[in-house]
This record gives C-alpha cells, structure tokens and sequence, in this order.
C-alpha cells in the first residue's frame, strides 16, 4: 500500500474559553505564553485587547471569547495567549486555559449544522467528540482575517 493512500491523522490544540472546549490545527500554533498585558490601541474593534512585544516583534491580541460573541476572557494567572500564524501573519489569541493536544482521524469529524450565522459563514470548521466532549474546531481563516489583525 502507498503512503499517499494512508490518512494522516490531524493534531489539534484544545482549549478553553469560559466553560467551553475549542480546539485549533497545531500547525497553526506557534508557541503558547503565559498572558502579558497588553497595550490597547486606539479605534481597535473591542476584542482587539492590543498588542505585545514578542521578542521585538509587535503582536496583535484578539480576545477570542469576545470576538466569537462570548464574555470576555477574565484576566488571571491562568489565561494563555496562543500565538498563531496565518497566512504569514503572527497573531495572539487569549484564552482562558489550554487544555490538551489530541491526534484524530479525519473521519472523527464531522461537519457543524447550518445554524444561519453570518450568512451561512460559520467560524466553526467542524465538530468531534472526544471522552463525550464536543469539541469545536475553529476555522482560523475566519477567526483571524488580516484586516483584524492590522487594526491593532
């Protein structure tokens, strides 16, 4: 059997966001920090908590409870920033923990229903369970646009 035959299985980081468990391609992340105030910039959208210093380069961070339409992340010792890098651009997510790292198959996932938001545009890519947790798979594309993370 070739190896382009054979499905490989995708890796996904798991996180909090209040009571609720999200989770993000793990090539996408870049590295996880512990949370570091932000310096809030002027006319950014309200999730957009500021920007940071990453080792000389400036990045944006998006609340990513808020910007997904939930209540804002509190601030304590256990918020995470997940730095992730999209289409070349670096961006820093606030969460409120990271969960865990876990390996499916394709076939564990499973396509969200058509709740009608946002024109159909849903920035959930898919849906599994794992140990009877639904688990909700963002799609980065729409989470972080260029635009947002220019408005830092």
């Amino acid at each position: 059997m070739s190896d382009e035959n054979v499905a490989q299985p995708i890796e996904l980081l798991t996180f909090k966001l209040g009571d609720q468990e999200y989770s993000l391609d793990i090539m996408s992340v870049r590295e996880i920090r512990g949370w570091t105030k932000a310096t809030p910039m002027p006319l950014a959208p309200s999730f957009m908590r500021g920007v940071i210093n990453l080792r000389g380069t400036v990045l944006p961070v998006i609340d990513l409870a808020e910007r997904l339409g939930l209540p804002k992340c509190g601030q304590n010792n256990r918020n995470v920033i997940i730095v992730v890098k999209h289409e070349g651009q670096m961006t820093g997510l606030l969460v409120d923990a990271v969960s865990d790292i876990v390996s499916l198959e394709a076939g564990d996932m499973q396509n969200p229903p058509d709740t009608g938001v946002r024109d159909g545009l849903s920035v959930i890519k898919s849906l599994t369970l794992i140990d009877d947790r639904m688990i909700r798979v963002l799609d980065l594309a729409l989470v972080v646009t260029k635009a947002e993370s220019d408005a830092a």
